[in-house]
């Protein structure tokens, strides 16, 4: 009968090493199981390791080769790393131990950061990290709150279900995410289109009428002077002036995308940046909601887990991506570690919604917490998904009156002159 040499976890999280016989790897695992570890690594052990240790060898040469040659930067995307936790859950669900499910996974992916970061996770895995070890080392894939609810599942032997609630909580971000930059494609694509054709009317169109009144020598309403001379800043036209304004007018996205870039790496400019945008009309509210639907869920998706409650409000606190939230879960961390509760200093802040405090108030007092977190969670991604559509339903029609609005000026701005040649000539004939 085979021997198989395995590592596992025992229920304090420590690593344990040992053999057992078995017919099959899977025998082997569930032997392994009998015994109370969680097997992280089932392979069996070889009586001869000459043609054979030179055989296994080439393959992880011929790895790490690929790997130095596969060139990545930048962090994983969330679609990609959704897609991989997905897969994994269900890798460990159907039993296989977690070092085969990883190398289905590596061996699957494409060249790139996520391959090369795999890749590095199964030889730490092998040589006896433990899972949250090896993915603690790639913060460029694995953040903070998704390391920690791995380290829960290890220490509770239940990755399996840690990995399936991380799963559809990633899932669920990932749909909001959609919703909201899916809202967003029609009323950038009429704004930019928009752009370009008053650019085009600007820059060919208005010095053609330019020189139409020039010739007639017809004087020019203060609002057609103007257009005029707008018209000439946008082709480059004004004394001086060495860049064409249609230059600036394109080029204003990407400098304000810098501009709030740099902004945000200050405190200063996150806190009055983050504020301002909880305060804006109907977006203000949309971001408002979206931020308490992703702060309730993670919460709720680490208390589960099993994660301390002050260090699951560090998390929380960390990946709630808005200043004015991560200052009022400040202080509810600090509330709770005096032993305080969880809602008092939420309501103070006054950054949620009366409902979301009471609920959270009720699920303090009956010890489900995390339950009622997670229906808080349900209900706003739902109050996003009306709010999405209400501020959808107002840009267009703002969009509309905006565009009429341009148009309708450089209608009456070049018509204007027209109407003064036309009774100047209607004199000239009658006299």
């Amino acid at each position: 009968m085979p021997t198989f040499q395995y590592e596992a976890l025992n229920a304090a999280g420590k690593p344990q090493k040992g053999t057992v016989d078995a017919t099959t790897s899977e025998e082997a695992v569930q032997r392994i199981k009998a015994q109370g570890y969680f097997p992280t690594s089932v392979r069996e052990q070889k009586a001869k390791k000459g043609a054979a240790g030179d055989g296994a060898e080439a393959p992880t040469k011929s790895k790490k080769k690929q790997k130095e040659l596969s060139f990545s930067f930048g962090k994983v995307s969330a679609k990609k790393l959704t897609l991989f936790t997905r897969q994994l859950s269900t890798l460990q669900d159907a039993g296989l131990p977690l070092l085969r499910s990883l190398q289905i996974l590596e061996g699957q992916q494409k060249p790139g950061k996520l391959k090369n970061i795999l890749t590095d996770v199964c030889e730490d895995v092998e040589g006896g990290s433990s899972l949250s070890e090896a993915m603690a080392k790639h913060p460029a894939a694995f953040d903070k709150l998704y390391t920690k609810m791995v380290a829960a599942g290890e220490v509770g032997g239940v990755l399996d279900i840690i990995l399936q609630r991380l799963a559809e909580f990633m899932e669920k971000a990932q749909r909001l995410k959609r919703k909201i930059k899916g809202a967003m494609v029609y009323p950038s694509v009429v704004v930019c289109v928009a752009v370009a054709i008053v650019t085009f009317i600007m820059w060919f169109i208005i010095p053609k009428f330019e020189e139409i009144f020039r010739d007639f020598g017809v004087p020019l309403p203060a609002l057609t002077r103007w257009l005029i001379d707008t018209s000439s800043w946008v082709a480059g036209k004004k004394t001086g002036q060495t860049v064409p304004g249609a230059v600036w007018v394109f080029l204003s996205p990407v400098f304000l995308f810098v501009f709030v870039k740099l902004a945000r790496r200050a405190t200063p400019g996150r806190a009055a940046l983050d504020t301002l945008l909880l305060w804006t009309p109907v977006f203000g509210d949309l971001v408002r909601k979206s931020v308490t639907a992703r702060f309730t869920r993670t919460l709720g998706t680490l208390i589960s887990a099993g994660v301390p409650i002050l260090e699951a409000m560090l998390i929380t606190r960390d990946t709630s991506g808005n200043y004015v939230f991560e200052k009022a879960l400040t202080k509810v961390h600090d509330s709770i570690r005096e032993g305080e509760s969880f809602a008092d200093p939420l309501r103070e802040s006054k950054v949620c919604d009366a409902i979301v405090v009471n609920m959270i108030d009720v699920g303090e007092e009956t010890g489900d917490l995390d339950a009622m977190l997670m229906k808080i969670a349900d209900n706003y991604d739902e109050e996003v998904d009306v709010a999405v559509a209400a501020m959808v339903a107002l840009i267009e029609p703002m969009l509309m009156v905006v565009l009429g609005v341009i148009v309708g000026t450089i209608v009456v701005s070049m018509f204007l002159p027209l109407v003064a040649m036309i009774e100047s000539l209607q004199q000239g004939g009658a006299v």
